[in-house]
């Protein structure tokens, strides 16, 4: 499967856990469950958007990737310590909201000097 394809699909997946995850955090569920929701749905669109302008820019391709990949790192160790009792690892939540944050700023950096390869 070719990235773009790839990112829209995890962004529509975020899309449907962030909706569900805030129906579960309405009736009941902890602020955890709600921070989770959220970050996946202000992800969500994000992805698909960047599915769509990703081909053949390199820098855009990892910053992408490292969006993706820190968004299910925070939400899942927040989801974790909810419904599992415990985290992902040690500091799985800090990890992955400092790389939301790298991504973020590579895809500032991406969307200035990105070129096609």
């Amino acid at each position: 499967m070719k990235f773009d394809r790839f990112l829209f699909a995890a962004g529509a997946l975020f899309g449907a856990a962030g909706v569900a995850l805030s129906a579960a955090a309405t009736h009941g569920g902890s602020a955890n469950v709600a921070t989770a929701a959220n970050f996946l749905l202000f992800h969500a669109p994000a992805l698909i958007a960047l599915s769509l302008v990703v081909a053949g820019r390199r820098i855009l391709h990892i910053g992408a990737a490292i969006l993706l990949v820190a968004a299910l790192l925070f939400s899942g160790d927040l989801l974790a310590r909810e419904f599992l009792g415990q985290r992902l690892f040690p500091f799985a939540a800090p990890v992955g909201g400092t790389g939301m944050i790298l991504g973020w700023l590579m895809l500032a950096v991406g969307g200035v000097v990105a070129r096609r390869d």
